[in-house]
């Protein structure tokens, strides 16, 4: 009897920390997919993808000749033109934390000329994961 009761308890315990496991590949996956939007948006010029990818409130934040700058999301958008993905760019999530519905991406965008390095703060809605902050630096190679 003592043997199935640890057996079961064993079990149950197993299969306890398998879905939790399931759920945090499911979570992860998920951000993978927004950030993906992204950077498919990103190095093609369409902004329908990089708009999936950030929450309507998104602001993108960035210091550079000694100034501050904060743009909004729909500033942000009208800086694109759509083109063909350029030959050589690379784009990779170096790093990615998840917490319940929030988390924080650090990425990477490689040009071949530059590399753009930008942290996003990350929230799950209702409707999925969304970009709602992200700070932004570009370091010529």
């Amino acid at each position: 009897m003592k043997l199935t009761i640890l057996a079961f308890t064993f079990l149950f315990f197993s299969c306890s920390s398998l879905k939790a496991q399931q759920t945090e590949v499911s979570e992860f996956q998920q951000v993978q997919t927004t950030i993906g939007y992204y950077f498919d948006g990103w190095g093609t010029g369409d902004t329908s993808k990089i708009g999936k990818a950030m929450h309507s409130t998104c602001h993108l934040k960035s210091f550079r000749d000694g100034k501050f700058n904060d743009m909004s999301r729909a500033e942000y958008l009208s800086r694109f033109k759509p083109r063909p993905r350029p030959e050589g760019l690379t784009t990779r999530i170096v790093a990615l934390d998840i917490t319940e519905n929030i988390a924080s991406a650090k990425t990477e965008i490689d040009t071949g000329k530059d590399v753009f390095t930008d942290y996003f703060n990350l929230i799950k809605t209702n409707e999925g994961w969304f970009i709602v902050d992200k700070i932004a630096v570009k370091k010529s190679k």
